[in-house]
């Protein structure tokens, strides 16, 4: 079963509203298995465009990361988001190939 990826890019207007976004995200990150291949390091856009911090979270499955997204837990960290960053997020299935 392929694996499944969220990949976020946002721009954070508020700290300190985004940093209670991440607490409240740990519990739901966790509960489904999730694990950061990239979160709001360096970046270097070459084509196109960014926001300002890119994110890739991993998860085990592509279910998982469409049940997290889903669940009561993420939609309640969510919420915090949207009043600290504006942002796309995208859940992308793994090539199994």
């Amino acid at each position: 079963m392929p694996k499944g990826y969220w990949i976020a890019l946002v721009d954070v207007h508020d700290t300190a509203a985004y940093d209670l976004y991440r607490q409240a995200n740990a519990a739901p990150f966790a509960e489904y298995g999730a694990r950061f291949l990239a979160r709001g390091g360096p970046q270097e856009v070459v084509e196109g465009q960014a926001r300002k911090r890119s994110v890739i979270l991993e998860f085990p499955t592509i279910e998982a990361a469409r049940a997290c997204y889903a669940s009561p837990g993420y939609q309640a960290a969510k919420a915090l988001r949207l009043n600290a960053a504006d942002g796309d997020i995208i859940i992308v299935e793994g090539y199994a190939g």
